[in-house]
């Protein structure tokens, strides 16, 4: 059976370091995700909160913060029950703005777990495109 991976990667009219706050600091992750109490930094504990609820939505720990360069954490959501995966962004120069790239792999296996897959790889596209809008807004 082979890992169950997602890949996304999209482009944005911004710096790298622009694109690393939307990554990591509370302001800028809540326009477009969940929202931490502190910034993401390197050997952290992560914990993301609803924007709305404020109920504690995603945990895990920072693994890599190499700013603006590279952000890894293990992420773990109340469907996965013990299951901890993880995810990697790599951000890229690219004429014009940044690649951003996402991998996010561990994800639980077999045909039961296939509807999280599912929720999890629009969840993913939802939110990189209102990453894409926030940033994109003033074009």
């Amino acid at each position: 059976m082979t890992d169950t991976t997602l890949q996304k990667t999209i482009f944005l009219k911004a710096p790298r370091s622009l694109v690393w706050d939307y990554l990591t600091q509370p302001e800028h992750l809540a326009k477009w995700f969940h929202a931490p109490k502190t910034p993401l930094a390197e050997g952290e504990t992560l914990e993301m909160f609803g924007t709305t609820s404020g109920d504690l939505l995603i945990w895990g720990k920072v693994i890599t913060a190499d700013a603006p360069n590279h952000l890894e954490y293990t992420f773990t959501v109340g469907p996965m029950g013990d299951a901890v995966s993880t995810v990697k962004w790599t951000l890229t120069d690219v004429p014009g703005g940044t690649q951003l790239a996402l991998e996010h792999t561990g994800l639980p296996q077999g045909e039961a777990a296939f509807g999280l897959t599912l929720a999890l790889d629009k969840g993913w596209d939802d939110h990189l495109m209102r990453m894409r809008n926030d940033i994109h807004e003033d074009d």
